[in-house]
């Protein structure tokens, strides 16, 4: 599981030239689902989403304050795109989770991620619609939160005059 978070002073989600939800500041998060994630990976990217310190402190020190921190507002968008691979010049999409499973696994999200703060500050888009996501970044700052799960291990493979060679611990299947 992906989550590609944005720093906003505000972000809003239209269809069809209809605003649909809107935040203030906090932060826009797309998120992308593997076909082989898990409650688990769910866990994970929602506990970090609400711990990472992407904020200011009132000292203007950065680096210092969550979300949950500064009562700031989360917007989700669901993403399947970021799960893709190339085929050519052509985008593959073939990892990320099927529709009609990643529906109800980002449902799933939403629900835990409100349950985990307050569910008046978790807003999100119409999952499976053609949307505009309009965004002001504050900073700006992306970064992206990818599940172990889907992060490469990597294993000693051989230490030569010194120098230490690593591979990936999927690349030894």
């Amino acid at each position: 599981m992906k989550a590609l978070i944005q720093r906003v002073k505000n972000a809003k989600v239209t269809v069809n030239d209809e605003v649909i939800s809107s935040i203030e500041q906090g932060a826009c998060v797309l998120i992308g689902i593997c076909s082989s994630d898990t409650i688990k990976d769910m866990e994970y990217i929602v506990r970090k989403l609400l711990s990472i310190r992407i904020f200011d402190d009132e000292n203007h020190k950065r680096w210092q304050k969550s979300i949950v921190d500064k009562q700031f507002e989360i917007l989700c968008v669901s993403q399947f795109t970021l799960y893709n691979t190339w085929k050519g010049n052509k985008p593959d999409f073939h990892k990320a989770m099927a529709a009609d499973r990643s529906k109800e696994f980002y449902e799933q999200f939403i629900q835990m991620l409100r349950d985990k703060y307050k569910p008046d500050k978790v807003k999100d888009g119409l999952f499976g619609a053609y949307m505009q996501v309009s965004i002001q970044n504050d900073g700006p700052v992306t970064l992206e939160i990818e599940s172990p799960s889907h992060t490469p291990n990597k294993i000693i493979n051989s230490v030569t005059d010194g120098a230490v060679h690593t591979k990936d611990e999927h690349s030894k299947r």
